[in-house]
C-alpha cells in the first residue's frame, strides 16, 4: 500500500518558506505540542522484560555480557569484537558505509541506543530478540568468523565459574571437537555432523547463552537526552524553553515540516524516531553487492531461525511471541523493504540507509523529498516540494536529536 507524502505548498516568503512568525512554544498548535511531546524521551515507554530471555535484567549476566562485548578473542582470529563495528564513542556504530569485522559486509552498522525497545533486528528484520541477535555475527566468516564449538569451549576455558554461577553447569565438552558449526567450513560442518544430537544441544545451549548475557548488556544502553528534549518538555510543560533548549527559526521550521506536511513522523515517530516498521522507500541498490530482498528474505529467515522465540533455546511461552507468530510473510510490500532507523544521534553518522548509499544529511533529505522511482519493485514515496530553505530547516531540525 503506498504512503502518501502530501504535496507542501510553500509560499516563497523570508528566503523561500513560510516564515514563523513567533519563536517557542507559542509557534505550535495544540496539536502538533502534543506531537511535539509524543517524541521526547520523556514519553519513552519503561523497558518491558524480554521473555524469551530469563537473564535478560540479571545484573551478573549483564558484566559478563559487558565483557564478552568489548573482548577480541571472540572471533576466530582473536582481532574481532562486537565493539569493532558497535564503538563505544561512535554511538555504537563505526562510521563506515557498510560494516567491517573480518572482512567487508553488505550493510551499514546500526546503533544501538534504546535496541531493546526493538521487535526485530537488523535491517531486514531476520532475528526476532535482541540475544539471537547478538550470536548471528559470530558465526559470520565476515564479522566474527568463528564456529559454534569455539565459542563453547571459549567460555569454559576464560569463563566457566560467572557462566556456572548465572546459567548453571556447562554441558561436558571433554569429547565435543574444538571447532565445529552448521554454518562454518566445510570441516567444521563435518565436525557438526559427527556429533551427538546431545552434544549439538548442549553447545546450542552455551552459545544461546552468550546471546543471552550480551542482551543483558545491551539492554543498559539507552538514548541520551538532547536538546530536542529540553526544548519539547519546556513545550509540553507550556514554558519557555531555557538557554540549553532553545530553537533557532530554521529549527522551528524543521520541526513544523517535520511532524507536518513533509511527513516524516509517519515513520520516524514516538521517542526513538521510529515505527520499527520496514518500508520501500526507494533507496538504490549497491551494483557491486548481490541483490538485497530486504524483509521479503529476512520474514523467511527469522522464522527458520532454531534460536526465535518459538524456538528451543527460548524461554518464553508460545502466547509471547505474537509479532513472530502473526507477521506477514508475503506481499510486495515486503520487497526491498528495510527497518526505519532511528533519528537520534542522525546527524552524527553518515553515510545513510541499510548500505551507506546516500553520503550526507542533506542528500538523505533530498532523497526523500524528490522521491526517486524505485528501479523495480516500487516506493512508497511520493515527491513532495520543498524549498531550499525547507529543507535547511529539516536538516538543521534533525541536528538538535543529537548530543
Amino acid at each position: 500500500m503506498k504512503r502518501w507524502l502530501p504535496l507542501l505548498l510553500v509560499p516563497v516568503v523570508a528566503g523561500g518558506l513560510l516564515a514563523v512568525s513567533r519563536r517557542g512554544e507559542d509557534s505550535f498548535t495544540v496539536a502538533e505540542k502534543k506531537t511535539i511531546a509524543s517524541l521526547a524521551l520523556t514519553a519513552l515507554p519503561k523497558l518491558q522484560p524480554d521473555p524469551s530471555n530469563r537473564y535478560g535484567d540479571d545484573p551478573a549476566a549483564a558484566a559478563l555480557g559487558a565483557t564478552l562485548f568489548f573482548d577480541v578473542r571472540m572471533s576466530g582470529k582473536g582481532n574481532v569484537s562486537c565493539s569493532t563495528c558497535h564503538k563505544l564513542e561512535r554511538q555504537f556504530q563505526d562510521d563506515l558505509p557498510r560494516g567491517h569485522g573480518v572482512a567487508d559486509t553488505d550493510r551499514r552498522t546500526m546503533p544501538l541506543a534504546g535496541v531493546a525497545y526493538n521487535s526485530w533486528f537488523f535491517w531486514d528484520g531476520h532475528r526476532d530478540s535482541l540475544w539471537s541477535q547478538a550470536i548471528t555475527p559470530m558465526e559470520d566468516a565476515r564479522e566474527h568468523g568463528g564456529d559454534r564449538a569455539f565459542y563453547a569451549h571459549f567460555m569454559q576455558r576464560e569463563f566457566g565459574e560467572r557462566y556456572d554461577r548465572i546459567f548453571g553447569p556447562l554441558p561436558d565438552l571433554s569429547s565435543v571437537p574444538e571447532h565445529a558449526g552448521p554454518l562454518g567450513t566445510p570441516a567444521e560442518q563435518a565436525a557438526w555432523r559427527g556429533m551427538t544430537p546431545e552434544q549439538q544441544d548442549g553447545v546450542n545451549r552455551v552459545l544461546a547463552n552468550i546471546g543471552k548475557a550480551i542482551e543483558a548488556f545491551e539492554r543498559s544502553i539507552m538514548p541520551e537526552q538532547t536538546r530536542f528534549d529540553r526544548f519539547a518538555s519546556a513545550i509540553a510543560a507550556g514554558t519557555a524553553p531555557g538557554k540549553d533548549a532553545a530553537f533557532s527559526e530554521l529549527e522551528i521550521e524543521g520541526l513544523k515540516l517535520f511532524i507536518g506536511s513533509a511527513n516524516c513522523s509517519t515513520c520516524h515517530n514516538g521517542p526513538r524516531f521510529t515505527d520499527g516498521q520496514f518500508h520501500n522507500t526507494g533507496i538504490p541498490p549497491v551494483a557491486s553487492l548481490p541483490p538485497d530482498h530486504g524483509r521479503a528474505e529476512g520474514v523467511k529467515l527469522v522464522e527458520a531461525d532454531r534460536f526465535n522465540c518459538l524456538g528451543r533455546y527460548s524461554d518464553a511461552r508460545a502466547g509471547d511471541c505474537g509479532e513472530l507468530r502473526f507477521m506477514a510473510k508475503s506481499g510486495k510490500g515486503l520487497e526491498r523493504a528495510f527497518k526505519t532507523p532511528s533519528l537520534r544521534g542522525v546527524a552524527g553518522r553518515p553515510p545513510y540507509m541499510h548500505a551507506g548509499q546516500i553520503a550526507t544529511l542533506e542528500d538523505a533529505v533530498a532523497h526523500y523529498a524528490n522521491a526517486p522511482a524505485e528501479p523495480k519493485d516500487g516506493s512508497e514515496l511520493h515527491a513532495i516540494t520543498l524549498t531550499d530553505r525547507g529543507r535547511m530547516a529539516l536538516v538543521a531540525f534533525l541536528k538538535t536529536l543529537g548530543g
